[in-house]
């Protein structure tokens, strides 16, 4: 059973900081690209980041370049996103996404609220 769980959201007051986890058990994790999108209430969920197989590249959104950093530890089976300088726009349920070849399996998603 593949299962893919996120932790470490919350509520942050701006320009603080949070890291993001994403567990991985049931796939071959190396052998997967892995994705933060996000969602925030009323809009469509967007790719935040990505981060291919042995993560020899990545790629952030323009919205998020420079403040968050996506990262993995295959050897953990895990995906991290540390976020720094939020804003309240950042705000949203972020969710993570594994991909290999036709296979595709997101997580529950954990809610980040940036606010004072």
């Amino acid at each position: 059973q593949v299962q893919l769980v996120e932790s470490g959201g919350g509520l942050v007051q701006p320009g603080g900081s949070l890291r993001l986890s994403c567990a991985a058990s049931g796939i071959s994790f190396s052998r997967y690209g892995m994705s933060w999108y996000r969602q925030a209430p009323g809009k469509e969920r967007e790719l935040v980041a990505d981060i291919t197989s042995a993560g020899r590249s990545t790629n952030h959104a323009d919205s998020v370049k420079g403040r968050f950093t996506i990262s993995r530890d295959d050897a953990k089976n895990t995906v991290y996103l540390q976020m720094s300088a939020l804003k309240p726009e950042d705000t949203a349920v972020y969710y993570c996404r594994a991909r290999y070849s036709f296979r595709d399996y997101w997580g529950q998603g954990t809610q980040v609220t940036v606010s004072s």
